[in-house]
């Protein structure tokens, strides 16, 4: 899809390199919150400790107040989400996912989804370390909330934050989950992992109340239930596929993720249930399609006694699938999450566990649970006002009072913040970052040394010289003006670079000298700003003149070109000169388009105005 793409390889080394730096970085500063945050509250805790050394608190420890479901949703997405920000850190992922995953998980959507995918996967093509890093940072971050919070307003928020963040990863990373493609079916990881994170975040966001009674329980159990039903139907529906042997749909899955990179072992097991659904697909099928109707059925009863026992061969088929069929869903080198079995099977654990009446807390546990509502219908005055609680004093004793789980969510939400903030300043950056034009050509090299003058005519007649360009940063290359390839690509990279420029671009100079002294008249350097939309750029000039003023211009500047063996465009040296204000060389960047991407071709107009801005500030 347009913009998917940067071009580059995924394991491209410069980006490597800059993805960790960005991650090595972006740890030291969240240690160092961390160390902070800590130091404070250690420094003002520890004195009201000695001074009321025998006070022990009112209520258990926290995570008792949280009922068995809540907790085993909130402990077990906060260990998912802790892996999922694990294996975001692998070094293929900068480049590779939005080529790579985001991409393959849209293509066979309506358009309308592939359109709102691609929108979202350009923003990391084009700013592949910032957004990387990001995703890396929330993801650790909320799996830490989430472990840190067992009761309270901060766990509360916790599931509000992993279920907003699932669901920006359902809608763009994952394509809705796939429910609008062809294909549909429980067995490939329907409705999309990331949803289920999103319904998890929304069950430990509920208040405490809600966890105390089985009516929870049997509101999971039942939507699940219903869930499966309708994916049995589909399972059992003719003509997709799934009751054929070696021809069919789960077959061609199996056999592919048995080719994917991973241990012998289970590339082994994969590869003989792939044999095995070749030779008996009919009856694999018939056994999941009796195992989701059935399960579904028991589930939408809500009675417990029968739900215990589905809930034990739901898991077991969760397990088997997850193994057999999703092959454990981090492998095959850009794996980015375990897929959605486990996540199904915490879900229906934790809806069975709600079916029980949860017995009610101590009060100072069932306080901190339930919130200000509870508090105030209890007839206890609410706590103060934000105002209030942010004066010296009042800030004080709510470090005094805070414990651990409170001090630990406030560095997971740092964490957080450490992520979504280059994210968000990426997403406002319509411009493709500086480091994939470094990928392709290397970085701005520093020179040093007079210009070599010029007088030449521009692409209207006039005649310009480099001493009349004197007090403008001046931007210099070369270009054919009947080149059809790259020559094209560079001029547009100038286009960009002046519209990024904004205000400054007054103050600078796009200058391109004609390399192709068969095709010296006007006419013709006229004719290629027509072709690219560059007769209504500011500041930009294409310069021609005689072969002989040409060629001693081309042995100024030491570039080189050749007659191709095909037509009359040459081939030539793709570079550009950044020239100070006073006439003096100061950088070399090469130019080189590479892939010739939208992203690449948006990352050399990058590189180009910063190097001119950095001659404007110094």
């Amino acid at each position: 899809m347009p913009g998917m793409n940067s071009g580059l390889d995924v394991n491209d080394p410069t980006v490597v390199a800059a993805f960790r730096s960005a991650l090595s970085h972006q740890g030291i500063i969240a240690l160092l919150i961390v160390a902070v945050l800590s130091v404070a509250w250690v420094s003002v805790r520890r004195p009201a400790l000695v001074e009321s050394p025998g006070e022990e608190p009112a209520a258990g420890p926290a995570w008792l107040a949280d009922p068995a479901g809540r907790r085993l949703l909130r402990i077990g997405f906060g260990l998912l989400w802790l892996l999922d920000g694990l294996l975001q850190i692998q070094p293929g992922m900068a480049v590779g996912l939005p080529s790579q995953v985001i991409e393959p998980s849209a293509v066979s959507s309506p358009a309308w989804v592939r359109h709102l995918v691609n929108w979202a996967g350009t923003t990391w093509s084009y700013h592949p370390v910032q957004v990387g890093a990001a995703v890396v940072w929330i993801q650790l971050g909320i799996g830490l909330w989430l472990l840190a919070a067992p009761t309270g307003a901060l766990s509360r928020l916790a599931g509000v934050v992993s279920a907003a963040w699932a669901l920006i990863v359902w809608v763009f990373g994952e394509s809705f989950g796939g429910i609008f493609a062809p294909g549909l079916t429980w067995l490939f990881g329907a409705p999309g992992a990331a949803l289920l994170y999103c319904v998890a975040g929304m069950a430990v966001a509920l208040p405490g109340r809600s966890w105390r009674t089985p009516r929870l329980g049997r509101a999971v159990l039942g939507g699940m239930g219903a869930f499966l039903a309708g994916m049995a139907v589909l399972q059992a529906w003719p003509g997709r596929g799934f009751w054929q042997g070696t021809s069919g749909t789960l077959t061609g899955m199996v056999q592919s993720m048995a080719q994917t990179s991973q241990p012998r072992v289970l590339a082994d097991l994969v590869s003989g249930f792939g044999s095995l659904v070749g030779a008996h697909g009919f009856a694999v099928n018939l056994v999941a399609v009796a195992v989701l109707g059935l399960t579904g059925a028991v589930f939408l009863t809500g009675w417990r006694p029968v739900v215990r026992v589905a809930l034990i061969v739901f898991v077991v088929a969760c397990l088997a699938d997850w193994l057999l069929i999703e092959d454990l869903g981090v492998f095959g080198g850009l794996g980015t999450d375990p897929n959605s079995m486990i996540p199904m099977a915490l879900l229906a654990g934790a809806g069975y566990l709600a079916l029980t009446r949860a017995p009610e807390p101590a009060s100072a546990a069932q306080e901190q649970l339930s919130g200000p509502a509870s508090s105030a219908a209890s007839g206890r005055a609410a706590g103060p006002r934000w105002g209030a609680r942010l004066r010296s004093a009042a800030l004080r004793g709510s470090l005094v009072n805070a414990g651990f789980g409170t001090m630990a969510s406030a560095c997971a939400i740092c964490v957080i913040a450490i992520g979504a903030t280059p994210m968000a300043l990426a997403q406002a950056t319509p411009n493709a970052s500086a480091i994939l034009a470094q990928a392709i050509d290397g970085p701005v090299n520093a020179i040093s040394g007079p210009a070599g003058g010029f007088t030449l005519t521009d692409q209207r007649g006039s005649r310009v010289s480099l001493a009349s360009l004197r007090g403008k940063v001046v931007l210099l290359t070369f270009l054919d003006p009947v080149c059809v390839s790259e020559c094209p690509l560079i001029a547009q990279e100038f286009r960009q670079a002046g519209q990024l420029l904004g205000a400054d671009a007054r103050r600078v100079k796009l200058v391109a000298i004609n390399i192709n002294p068969l095709y010296d008249e006007v006419s013709y350097t006229r004719a290629f700003d027509r072709q690219e939309g560059l007769a209504g750029v500011p500041d930009w000039v294409y310069l021609t003149g005689s072969p002989q003023r040409l060629r001693q211009v081309y042995r100024e500047y030491g570039v080189t070109s050749q007659t191709l063996p095909a037509g009359a465009m040459l081939g030539h040296s793709d570079i550009a000169f950044v020239i100070d204000r006073s006439g003096q060389l100061a950088e070399e960047l090469d130019l080189d388009p590479g892939p010739g991407t939208a992203a690449t071709q948006s990352s050399f107009g990058t590189e180009l105005a910063v190097a001119a801005r950095q001659q404007l500030a110094s």
